[in-house]
């Protein structure tokens, strides 16, 4: 009978997850204001963007309502905004002192950022059903369904965590709230305007589109949209062999991955070079 992994301390790998991941998730419905903040602003798009722009956009689209391009670009909006503010809450633990104490525990670092980045997924998913649900009440169509809806949460999770890694890196780095802030919110904006968000790329101009070739919101977009639309929607990377929107989702997940992977282990890496400087 196989036993479940022990650290060195003594301490299973799975509880220090576990534990972790209830303290964060106790603490985000204590604060319900972080809940409401992060939902305002991709709520707010979604509507005056489609209000506002819908016909004309509608007009530089092929047969598809503004509703149902844009709501996955929302849906990436929501997982990025979340992923930002999971910074300010390690920001809030430091100040406390909740940090420290964390650190001379006998812990697992690993299970520290795992359990933290689960109780933000939870998060995002109930979020991102929101928006789904409130898209598609304004018009949008999900192509593929139910099982197009769970796929497009799970593009947005898989999306969420490299941008997750790099609010708690900044959390670290920092120490502060208002920088923690200030260097999530630097990239935000811009980066969803130099994408394939709110508009297809060809109607961009040209340095918009090479820009967008190395953004990460153009790949979780892009796959969302597939999802979305049931074809292939990816224009910066072109790739015929698998077919069908697999030839967005492929290169797409891809990308995803490998930076939730390259973020999430130099978090791990940050958080570990904190509890050095601190435990000395």
């Amino acid at each position: 009978m196989s036993t479940p992994s022990v650290d060195r301390y003594g301490g299973s790998f799975a509880s220090d997850v576990w534990v972790t991941f209830v303290r964060w998730t106790i603490k985000s419905v204590r604060n319900p204001f972080v809940l409401v903040v992060s939902l305002v602003q991709p709520i707010i798009f979604l509507v005056l963007f489609t209000q506002v722009f819908g016909g004309v956009a509608t007009r530089a689209l092929e047969g598809i309502s503004y509703e149902t391009y844009l709501v996955p670009a929302i849906v990436i909006q929501v997982a990025l905004v979340a992923a930002a503010t999971s910074g300010i809450g390690l920001v809030n633990d430091i100040e406390n002192g909740m940090f420290e104490k964390t650190l001379v525990s006998p812990m697992n670092r690993s299970a520290l950022f795992l359990g933290k980045t689960l109780a933000e997924v939870v998060r995002i998913v109930a979020q991102v059903a929101i928006v789904l649900g409130l898209g598609v009440l304004l018009g949008a169509e999900i192509a593929t369904g139910v099982v197009g809806a769970l796929a497009i949460t799970g593009i947005c999770v898989l999306f969420s965590v490299w941008f997750t890694a790099f609010s708690n890196m900044l959390a670290v780095v920092t120490r502060d709230e208002e920088s923690t802030i200030i260097g999530a919110n630097l990239l935000q904006l811009p980066l969803l305007f130099v994408s394939s968000a709110f508009l297809p790329l060809p109607a961009l101009p040209e340095w918009i589109r090479t820009v967008a070739t190395f953004n990460p919101i153009t790949y979780g977009v892009d796959a969302a949209r597939a999802v979305m639309l049931g074809e292939d929607t990816m224009t910066v990377v072109e790739v015929t062999r698998f077919g069908g929107m697999w030839d967005t989702l492929v290169p797409a997940l891809a990308v995803l991955l490998g930076l939730a992977v390259l973020f999430g282990s130099v978090a791990v890496y940050a958080i570990g070079r904190a509890a050095s400087a601190d435990v000395r």
